[in-house]
């Protein structure tokens, strides 16, 4: 079986891991220091602050921006729970926005009919590698905190996703753009945001006591993280010769090929196909021919919180599926991939009325 992901991990990761592992300074110091300051100059930002995951980033990140109780929060619904959690941590409530069908992203419409004076932030992921809208959510007037733990490298008009709002959040799961097992970071051009994010990941040795956290990230996650970044750039031009073979398998179907504006440059951390029904029998089928596809949101916000409505993240999550392309994939596990697409797809989709866009524009467009 062809996993859905699949981390890349290769000697030289190994021997920087083992390097700091035979130093004995194991938990944060330098390696920390050196991690945020390159991540910081790769995505184009003044600085960034370690911590210890992509959940901890968010909930750090908004309390650095002051959400808490008798605040709001807007968030897609079409993400994962890890947002959500996030929000409720710090005691603000959550505003669930739906999304744009053709690229899975925030709604910068629904997100505007939903602010209020009491808005504190507006949590925009970038969904699957593709950058939101940031011209028209950045216009909403309300600070905007970027996701990036499915668009690391990904650029919008030349400038990398990340760089545009307030604040912008990293996660380093095993199966993300880059590992470090877990781990994350805050990225911002902030100075002010990035000192509270600093202060309150740790909890020991203060002047004056506060409620702090022990999110801190350890020099052994940023040993790998520091060797993971030098190939960062590698792995997403990887992504894309592989989004590029599917896309021909496509056309070659008779199937709309992917969209891609000039202005977007996507990371590809997903490839995002939409169904013409429900994505449980050609998920079931690509399991029968070695393959395993995944519904890419296990279930959105609205229906954890039971709201109505939501059509065009209600639409994604029961027909949008995601097939593996990952860096680690080998050319003859690529080879059995496009099989199977060759001989399922047809089945699953037309291309043909989607009101959620064309089969490439909800995957693809920008």
């Amino acid at each position: 079986m062809i996993p859905h992901s699949r981390p890349l991990i290769d000697g030289e990761d190994a021997r920087e891991v083992q390097r700091v592992l035979l130093s004995g300074q194991l938990a944060q110091d330098g390696e920390v220091a050196r991690f945020e300051s390159r991540m910081a100059s790769f995505v184009g930002v003044r600085g960034a602050a370690a911590v210890s995951s992509g959940s901890a980033a968010l909930h750090l990140a908004l309390l650095s921006l002051k959400a808490g109780p008798g605040d709001e929060v807007i968030v897609p619904s079409y993400t994962c729970a890890a947002v959500l959690n996030a929000v409720l941590q710090t005691g603000a409530a959550p505003v669930v926005a739906d999304i744009e069908p053709a690229t899975f992203n925030l709604s910068a419409d629904d997100a505007a009919r939903r602010i209020t004076p009491r808005t504190r932030a507006v949590i925009v992921p970038h969904m699957f590698g593709v950058p939101a809208d940031l011209d028209a959510l950045g216009a909403l007037g309300v600070p905007l905190l970027e996701d990036l733990a499915m668009s690391l490298g990904s650029r919008r008009r030349g400038k990398r996703a990340g760089s545009f709002g307030s604040l912008a959040v990293c996660s380093f799961y095993a199966t993300k753009m880059m590992a470090t097992g877990e781990g994350g970071m805050v990225l911002s051009g902030d100075e002010a945001l990035l000192a509270e994010v600093r202060d309150l990941r740790a909890m020991d040795e203060k002047e004056e006591f506060r409620v702090r956290f022990n999110c801190k990230m350890t020099d052994l996650q940023a040993a790998l993280g520091l060797s993971q970044l030098r190939k960062l750039a590698g792995f997403v031009a990887r992504r894309r010769e592989i989004a590029d073979l599917y896309g021909d398998t496509l056309r070659r179907l008779g199937l709309p090929a992917p969209h891609e504006p000039a202005e977007c440059e996507p990371a590809w951390y997903r490839y995002v196909l939409m169904l013409d029904g429900d994505a449980d029998p050609f998920i079931d089928e690509m399991k029968r021919r070695g393959v395993e596809c995944r519904r890419p949101v296990y279930k959105p916000l609205h229906r954890y919180l039971r709201l109505p409505g939501y059509e065009t993240s209600e639409r994604a999550w029961r027909r949008a599926v995601s097939i593996p392309l990952y860096p680690a994939l080998t050319g003859a596990e690529i080879e059995t991939i496009l099989k199977a697409l060759r001989l399922a797809l047809p089945k699953h989709c037309t291309g043909r009325g989607h009101e959620a866009g064309t089969l490439g524009q909800a995957s693809r467009a920008c």
